[in-house]
């Protein structure tokens, strides 16, 4: 069963205009016409060129954005018409400093929006307890959130994500700011949360991650789907070769004759 249904999905930025001026400027189509599923249980990476539109598919599937023709489906529920009841199902992962308040700990934070979730008291300690265990923040769980490392906050974001328990999770670039033992250990988190039947949608760079996490991958170009690619099994090698085929951004192997090198 298909947990997320995008459906011939655009999506437009139109500059802003003040007393005229801007008026003339292009729009910027930031998805044109993409139509991409995922299903229960599934990670899917999506993979491009920064401005290619992931963090944008993200941004619609959270209901942060709405699209401008299209539609997308989470869980059987329309963004656009039932906004709530997706809100309900979707945890996204935030991990810039301005998501949290600096002066309260871990715990706090995570306690704050456990209550913004719903979460009933009596579950609350036991919730954030699990999902600090969860992204391996333990030690850190009575830290001031401004005495986090720039990797700890992308793990805090993970766990604010987390603590109200989603059927689908949105992660952008998760271990961006990770040594190579966080990371590691935030990939088998992944894993495992798909096998205990997430949704996962993320957003990476990242070819070595893409591999040991998602099931499949979708390539992204200019607002545009260029190919959705079953990975389980790719080595990074034949990934990397397959994503620079698709965009054709692969360097020439020759020079150009005429062309000094």
């Amino acid at each position: 069963m298909n947990s997320v249904v995008i459906e011939s999905v655009h999506k437009m930025f139109r500059p802003a205009s003040f007393f005229g001026f801007g008026a003339a400027r292009a729009e910027t189509h930031a998805l044109r016409g993409i139509s991409l599923n995922a299903a229960t249980g599934e990670v899917l990476a999506l993979l491009g060129p920064n401005g290619s539109g992931k963090s944008t598919t993200l941004k619609l599937v959270s209901t942060m954005l709405l699209p401008d023709r299209g539609r997308v489906l989470v869980g059987g529920a329309h963004t656009r018409l039932q906004s709530p009841a997706v809100r309900r199902q979707v945890g996204f992962a935030v991990a810039s400093e301005r998501s949290f308040f600096p002066r309260l700990t871990s715990r706090e934070n995570l306690d704050f929006f456990a209550a913004l979730e719903d979460v009933p008291r009596s579950e609350r300690t036991l919730r954030v307890d699990q999902v600090l265990g969860d992204v391996g923040l333990e030690d850190a769980a009575g830290k001031q959130a401004m005495k986090l490392s720039s990797g700890m906050y992308q793990r805090l974001g993970i766990a604010r994500a987390l603590i109200k328990r989603p059927s689908v999770l949105l992660l952008d670039e998760p271990t961006r700011s990770l040594d190579a033992a966080a990371a590691d250990h935030l990939w088998r988190l992944i894993r495992d949360l798909a096998h205990s039947g997430i949704t996962i949608l993320m957003a990476t760079h990242n070819f070595s991650e893409a591999v040991a996490v998602a099931d499949r991958i979708a390539i992204l170009q200019k607002g545009e789907l260029l190919a959705v690619e079953r990975v389980r099994g790719f080595s990074v090698e034949r990934l990397r070769d397959f994503y620079l085929d698709m965009t054709g951004e692969r360097e020439p192997t020759e020079w150009p004759e005429g062309v000094p090198a």
